[in-house]
């Protein structure tokens, strides 16, 4: 019955909607017209997909997470969610294939009955919309076989992820995408779908096992989740609407704004059963009563499916912002903003260009890490205060270099994208080395109290002891993935590539902090799950990277050709040099740059060794002092004697 109102609610919604939202436009005579199967199938099919989506991953989030398991193996119920969890995504996948064939019908104007296979083909595998419903139906196809594979909690903790990425690619298309300003438009977005999926789906996944034994402690463990998610929300709802809505008063001038409002009001809503649940619901579930909590729970699914198609009505309704293709800036359709004018101290420093990812990342980042401070100076343990200002210097400079004006210049200029480039994988990880996250985690992260939930310090101590991250933190590897990406992106077609894209571009700059840390971790990282590799080599490590980053800049230097022509050439400011000088500016600043940063390495490579050579000594002389008191031999008492029989002279008997 739950299933069926949520259903009845959510296309009521979504048609009413269309309909306020005049995304049910008459066809106009002799334009080109998809029919009525597509125009009316096209958001009911993507109500289903969103629907299917948001479920898929609230089942394996709440099987692999928020309830305890069964030693390695999920848990009974974590057993049955994760089978629910593989049919819905198995109907995910199906749904996001629909949704191509009827995309394209939409975009060329052609009923579905006369498009032709190459058509749909041709648009899933060159058309960004395609491409991104395609790779979505094939994540939600991976999705269904882990779901099905196995029943470990590390499986089913990877399908919970695959699920999470898996709703993010349509958001990298249609309205913001095409916005002015789409990296704050596109990110706040992704961020919206992902927070809106966790929120949404584990409530509907606790109300699966609203008879279990564990659902009072499962649904506490959601409601953090869910007030966070609600924040995410809010926030990233916000900051999407104003983007697309230009102006405060098209709230009520416009339809999109009557629809935002809607939505608003549904977030007011969904606000007050959530505070309700943490007051009433949640001390009646402990106590054994799961009647209130069931019935809250159910008329919040019902108001989330309500809200899910006013999200889908609103994604087919034109926005206010509207532009004249005849006048449109061609440089601002590809950057997301004007071309900006020639570079100053003012002008780097200040026009920020907010990124709603970078900034979750360093707000997220400081918070926990102060908290797990104060969190040890409660217990009465001390944390270095130099380490605490290396990582939030760590995390400053993360968000300057991509949040301020330096990132408009980073696009269209080569020089300028290789200080970017340099900062982040360079500077920006030995400042967050520095600060031994992850020695601050394990030591204020508190273990839950049932052995059988795994908890963030629990996942954390298994990422840190996983294949994977044993292999990733061998030296050579991490050295050839520092060193390897120099090369595989400048000389390639792949800068270009991940330049034309938000995503690329994000993974691109994700990429180097990642390749960064984890050169630098190995090299000067304090944290426990460091391979234990001797100093001498690690020195030998450090001068094989500090080598290949000038012969890096030395090539480029010498390079003779444009790197990624294509997206330089159509962005390329009418004030600056000739591209090939701009490069080897960049090139140049590829090869000085990495000499500060590598002596600062080299000196706290040379200060551990020594420390470490200290600490082996005094820990030889503790055993031999140990191993005098008791009368026994030691290590060093041997090889001291071998040495001092070495130096006497032989003595031979004459026979």
């Amino acid at each position: 019955m739950l299933a069926v109102a949520a259903l009845v609610g959510a296309l009521g919604v979504l048609l009413t909607g269309l309909r306020a939202g005049d995304a049910l436009v008459a066809a106009i005579p002799g334009l080109p017209d998809p029919g009525p199967v597509t125009t009316w199938a096209l958001p009911v099919v993507r109500l289903l997909a969103d629907g299917l989506g948001t479920v898929t991953v609230g089942l394996a989030v709440t099987a692999a997470i928020l309830l305890p398991g069964d030693g390695p193996s999920v848990s009974a119920y974590g057993w049955l969610l994760l089978r629910r969890a593989g049919l819905a995504a198995a109907g995910w996948a199906a749904a996001a294939l629909v949704m191509v064939v009827l995309t394209v019908s939409d975009l060329l104007g052609v009923p579905v009955d006369r498009l032709g296979a190459a058509t749909v083909v041709s648009f899933a595998t060159s058309i960004s919309q395609g491409q991104a419903l395609l790779l979505q139906a094939g994540l939600a196809s991976a999705v269904a076989v882990l779901a099905r594979v196995g029943v470990s909690r590390g499986l089913a903790a990877a399908g919970a992820l695959v699920a999470l990425v898996a709703v993010v690619p349509p958001a990298f298309t249609g309205h913001a995408a095409g916005a002015g300003d789409h990296q704050i438009a596109v990110s706040s977005l992704v961020l919206h779908v992902m927070a809106a999926a966790l929120w949404v789906g584990c409530l509907v996944a606790l109300l699966m096992v609203r008879r279990g034994r564990h659902l009072a402690d499962a649904a506490g463990r959601y409601s953090r989740l869910a007030l966070g998610c609600f924040v995410a929300v809010a926030v990233s709802g916000t900051v999407n609407a104003a983007v697309r809505l230009g102006g405060l008063e098209e709230l009520w001038r416009s339809r999109y704004g009557w629809l935002v409002l809607g939505k608003l009001a549904a977030l007011a809503v969904l606000g007050v059963l959530g505070a309700a649940h943490r007051a009433r619901a949640l001390p009646a579930l402990r106590a054994g009563r799961r009647g209130s909590f069931a019935r809250l729970a159910a008329g919040e699914v019902v108001v989330f499916a309500a809200t899910l198609g006013l999200a889908v009505a609103l994604s087919r309704s034109p926005t206010p912002v509207t532009e004249d293709p005849v006048a449109a800036d061609p440089v601002t359709e590809v950057l997301g903003f004007p071309m900006p004018a020639a570079p100053t101290a003012g002008r780097l420093l200040g026009q920020p260009l907010p990124d709603l990812f970078v900034l979750t990342v360093v707000v997220l980042g400081a918070a926990g890490y102060l908290a797990g401070v104060r969190r040890l100076h409660r217990a009465g343990h001390r944390w270095p205060v130099v380490r605490t200002a290396s990582w939030l210097a760590g995390l400053a400079v993360l968000g300057a270099i991509i949040g301020l004006g330096v990132a408009r210049y980073a696009y269209v200029l080569f020089s300028v994208h290789m200080v970017q480039h340099m900062v982040l994988s360079m500077l920006v990880p030995i400042l967050l080395v520095g600060g031994a996250p992850i020695t601050l985690a394990l030591r204020a992260l508190r273990r839950p109290a049932d052995p059988q939930l795994r908890g963030a310090r629990e996942w954390l101590l298994l990422a840190l002891h996983s294949r994977p991250a044993k292999l990733l933190t061998h030296p050579l590897v991490a050295l050839g993935i520092y060193a390897g990406s120099l090369f595989g992106l400048y000389f390639s077609d792949l800068l270009g590539t991940l330049m034309r894209s938000h995503l690329g571009h994000l993974a691109m700059l994700g990429h180097f902090v990642l390749a960064g840390y984890l050169l630098f971790w190995v090299l000067i990282g304090v944290d426990p799950g460091r391979p234990r590799v001797p100093h001498p080599i690690l020195v030998l490590v450090h001068l094989a990277a500090m080598m290949a980053h000038g012969f890096f800049g030395l090539v480029l230097m010498q390079t003779t050709t444009v790197i990624a022509p294509d997206w330089y050439l159509a962005v390329h400011p009418e004030w600056a040099s000739a591209l090939l000088a701009d490069q080897k500016l960049g090139a140049g600043i590829a090869w000085a740059f990495g000499e500060i940063p590598a002596a600062v390495v080299m000196i706290l490579l040379v200060r551990q060794w020594v420390r470490a050579d200290q600490r082996e000594q005094a820990r030889l002389d503790r055993a031999a002092d140990r191993a005098e008191a008791t009368g026994e031999d030691d290590d060093l008492a041997r090889y001291n004697a071998f040495l001092a029989a070495a130096r006497s002279p032989r003595r031979f008997d004459a026979s």
